[in-house]
């Protein structure tokens, strides 16, 4: 296992670097996708990008539109206005807090980015764009679900319809198929930051794969310097950890309740609960008490 020092390094990356590392993937896909010719320096040629697509308005929405399917077919090259991008720089603008405002690990993302140096408060020269209202958790069942966030978008001036848009996501659909792309609004020609892409979904070149964290991971891991070690990289030739609840019934139960013999309590670590709604005990199985009382030592 990790030593502490060791985590704390790891949070820092999470939730420090992650954000720019986004901002930096985003800017790679751009350059990557979309031929881009020389810096312009009459902004009167933010909307040549989209002649070529009579169907985009990017006039600041005073109206209702109709809605694109749940997710289109996106590339940089038609879902993507890098015009003010070339005129102002990468420049990532964050909407204004809602009523109420974001909370949980959605709001420590939108503090990182607001501290960041690509951050601006000018949507005119913002090349990105990033939803204020949280949109990580979008399993309808659960607590953290943020209702209403399609009447929420419908009404942001500079939506039309995702374009230049990123939207962070963790958890999509509910029990028992979680449909990745059930988040119970339309993205339109937004980029999803998304955890759980499959390859079906996953629109090469534009979205960003975004890895899974706990609602309890820390914003910050501590004081600086507090690593006992100074070797890079680690001595480990591999590591990997996973905790969860290995359900007992229904999708992927089969998949997690087989990787219990990779768990060597070293350098792979597998731990799952049995733990899962009311009636878990009815289908526990002969490795449930171990299991649990595995999960619960490493807490």
């Amino acid at each position: 296992m990790m030593g502490k020092s060791e985590r704390r390094c790891c949070v820092v990356v999470i939730f420090v670097v992650l954000p720019y590392l986004l901002v930096l993937a985003l800017v790679r896909y751009y350059y990557q996708s979309v031929d881009v010719p020389a810096a312009e320096t009459s902004p009167r040629r933010y909307a040549d990008d989209f002649e070529v697509m009579a169907d985009l308005d990017l006039r600041p929405r005073t109206r209702k539109i109709r809605k694109s399917p749940s997710i289109v077919g996106c590339r940089m090259s038609n879902c993507f206005n890098a015009t003010p991008c070339r005129l102002y720089g990468f420049r990532v603008y964050v909407y204004p807090d809602g009523d109420p405002p974001a909370s949980g690990k959605y709001a420590e993302v939108l503090r990182a980015l607001r501290s960041s140096r690509y951050y601006t408060e000018d949507p005119e020269r913002a090349c990105l764009f990033v939803l204020s209202m949280d949109t990580l958790n979008r399993d309808s069942h659960s607590r953290g679900y943020v209702r209403n966030i399609q009447s929420q978008i419908d009404s942001l001036r500079w939506w039309r319809r995702g374009i230049n848009h990123v939207i962070f996501n963790l958890f999509a659909g509910t029990w028992h198929d979680y449909k990745e792309t059930s988040l119970g609004f339309d993205v339109g020609k937004a980029i999803l930051a998304k955890a759980s892409m499959s390859r079906l979904h996953y629109r090469s070149g534009f979205d960003v794969s975004f890895p899974l964290f706990d609602k309890n991971l820390k914003f910050r891991g501590g004081e600086p310097g507090a690593l006992s070690s100074g070797v890079s990289p680690p001595y480990r030739n591999y590591l990997l950890s996973f905790k969860g609840k290995r359900y007992l019934f229904g999708l992927s139960s089969e998949t997690r309740g087989s990787l219990y013999h990779i768990h060597n309590d070293k350098d792979i670590i597998m731990l799952t609960t049995c733990h899962h709604r009311d009636h878990w005990q009815i289908l526990q199985d002969e490795r449930c008490e171990r299991d649990n009382q595995e999960y619960d030592r490493f807490g």
